[in-house]
């Protein structure tokens, strides 16, 4: 069966490593990761995943840049994007179901259980990746937190 390939796009290489180490170790997900913004839409053409986590805040290019250039190209407008960022608590993420301006994001610092049921309910809802899952999907680190804020 095919993996689900997530691209990571992301400032902080000790969370981005994280992240696609906790993902990969589920044995569903492929990940790639690039650690600048403006390096973001040519990984997502090259590499085509099923969803992208994409730091809202990086020090070359901001997120929002980033997901406008993802939405112009026909190759990659239809990716879902989630956004990370520590610009936002937990709370304010939470009391907008997960969406903030009709984005959906997570908050740093991350928790790994949380990322990996954001990612489930997006591919569930986008149709794409290898598709809604029975179950929840096992994760190494559950409950910790991943990373520090930005």
């Amino acid at each position: 069966m095919p993996l689900t390939r997530i691209l990571i796009i992301d400032d902080e290489v000790s969370l981005s490593q994280m992240l696609k180490l906790t993902l990969e170790r589920t044995l569903e997900y492929e990940v790639m990761v690039v650690n600048q913004g403006r390096d973001g839409p040519a990984a997502a053409r090259e590499f085509l995943p099923d969803l992208i986590l994409l730091d809202l805040m990086m020090p070359d290019v901001d997120g929002i840049e980033v997901a406008d250039r993802l939405g112009e190209d026909p190759r990659t407008e239809r990716i879902p994007v989630v956004f990370l960022t520590a610009v936002v608590q937990q709370a304010e993420v939470e009391a907008g179901h997960g969406k903030i301006g009709g984005r959906t994001f997570i908050a740093k610092p991350v928790e790994a259980q949380r990322v990996i049921r954001v990612i489930e309910d997006q591919l569930a809802s986008s149709g794409r990746g290898a598709g809604a899952r029975d179950g929840a999907a096992w994760c190494p680190l559950q409950g910790s937190n991943l990373g520090p804020a930005d």
